[in-house]
């Protein structure tokens, strides 16, 4: 019960450390001021979206990504390198189906690391999915 509360925290805290994400700016949309999350704005529904967030290495240990999961079936990832030396980065492609969606949706891709410091980061897509005509 306490392991969950902690775990409950710990994710709700804002991730700052080792490690840093950047996002590509999309076409006429301006640069979001958080750069763990991305907006995809309005989606159509059964609409598949992309997105790609670099992770990149700040630390002076190597990083090892051991897992990465979401918190939908709906949403799924995929990590380009798992072992980052320092200064090194990655791309984790994130693909959001808004099949079954409507209105606005946020859901979680966590990345699980070998780091004391910072085990799990935590993306966060977004979007607001309008029904096909």
């Amino acid at each position: 019960m306490i392991r969950a509360f902690l775990l409950l925290i710990f994710l709700s805290l804002p991730l700052q450390g080792c490690y840093s994400q950047n996002q590509e700016e999309a076409a006429g949309r301006a640069e979001m001021s958080d750069p763990y999350a991305w907006d995809f704005g309005r989606v159509k529904e059964k609409e598949v979206v992309k997105h790609t967030f670099v992770l990149k290495n700040q630390s002076g240990k190597t990083l090892t990504i051991n897992d990465v999961n979401t918190s939908c079936g709906c949403t799924a990832s995929k990590v380009e390198k798992r072992i980052l030396l320092p200064g090194e980065n990655t791309k984790i492609e994130v693909r959001f189906d808004s099949k079954g969606y409507v209105g606005k949706v946020q859901q979680y891709v966590y990345v699980h690391t070998d780091s004391l410091d910072e085990p799990i980061i935590r993306f966060i897509i977004k979007a607001e999915v309008v029904k096909s005509k």
